[in-house]
């Protein structure tokens, strides 16, 4: 099984290296790893600065996040897959966690208990989140049900939830048909709109009660709440 990563960027280049050196310094490392910048522009730097390390794409013109996002699945050729905004970081055990659950992997866990899955079929793997950034109490307003401080930061339990950066199976993704656009808000819910149709298609869903994502809140996010 293979695993791959797409770093999007849509008016993100002064943030863009975080993100990916967060993708290269994995312990784990990804199979390949895409890095897309929807015609803004600013990221000409991580081109030069990591090479081959990386297939960098510039959309001619911008397609927006649905249309990026779906542009991307259907290029993609890996079996599994997440998106990353360029915003955002991964915590270096990210793939190592979300690959022992695909492959059935004996793993440890933080307190040093050795774990083993017995898991077959599994389609998507989520898992929890820590939310930073300038305006981070500004998600604390609609999910404090699901967050807790921590380290002048916010924990987001997303058991049983969907959120942008899940990993998925590729196939499963493209027969649903991919990202959909949201036809009832401003708000794109890409993610949302896809963690529905996978799952009434029957994709069987594993959590890891990790924050493998560190998820920046600031002034130039694209979705406001």
């Amino acid at each position: 099984m293979t695993y791959g990563i797409v770093i999007s960027s849509y008016k993100y280049g002064h943030l863009a290296s975080h993100a990916v050196e967060s993708v290269l310094a994995q312990t784990t490392p990804f199979d390949k790893i895409w890095f897309v910048d929807d015609a803004v522009g600013d990221c000409q730097h991580i081109e030069k600065i990591y090479g081959d390390r990386l297939q960098f794409i510039k959309n001619e013109s911008n397609l927006g996040i649905v249309d990026n996002f779906n542009k991307m699945l259907y290029q993609v050729d890996t079996d599994y897959i997440m998106f990353l905004g360029a915003d955002n970081w991964l915590r270096p055990d990210t793939l190592y966690y979300l690959k022992s659950v695909f492959e059935k992997n004996s793993f440890v866990l933080s307190d040093g208990v050795s774990f083993k899955r017995d898991i077959s079929d599994v389609h998507i793997v989520t898992y929890d989140i820590m939310v930073t950034g300038e305006l981070r109490q500004e998600l604390y307003k609609f999910y404090s049900h699901s967050m807790t401080e921590k380290e002048g930061d916010l924990y987001w339990d997303r058991n049983g939830g969907h959120h942008g950066s899940m990993m998925y199976e590729v196939e499963l993704a493209k027969s649903v048909g991919g990202y959909a656009h949201n036809k009832t808000s401003n708000r794109t819910d890409e993610d949302m709109n896809l963690w529905n149709k996978m799952l009434t298609a029957g994709a069987k869903v594993k959590h890891v009660n990790q924050s493998l994502l560190y998820y920046r809140r600031h002034k130039e996010n694209f979705n406001k709440y």
